[in-house]
């Protein structure tokens, strides 16, 4: 069986002077020292959506087509139309 995998090659010293020398001469793209890399390297705290305060709860509902058309020809946001007159629904039924 012949493997496919590429062989990682280290720069050599002369090699690594002249990226250095490349480095030190590009005023866009100055070293930055390790504290600045700490800095930039992401927290898992600070990770992903905070949570929201009201969270919802993913579903399969079936609707008419001629309904789903209608709703998705208004654009970007039609599920959230569709939740909000649903829960004023609920309300003006004193279901919720």
């Amino acid at each position: 069986m012949n493997s496919t995998r590429r062989k990682f090659i280290r720069p050599g010293d002369e090699e690594n002077a002249a990226i250095n020398r490349g480095i030190a001469n590009d005023p866009d793209s100055p070293e930055l020292t390790r504290e600045q890399i700490a800095e930039m390297q992401p927290r898992r705290a600070c990770m992903g959506r905070p949570p929201a305060a009201v969270t919802k709860v993913a579903t399969n509902i079936r609707y008419d087509r001629d309904v789903l058309e209608a709703f998705r020809s208004t654009g970007d946001g039609w599920q959230t139309r569709i939740n909000e007159i649903l829960c004023e629904y609920a309300k003006s039924h004193h279901m919720i």
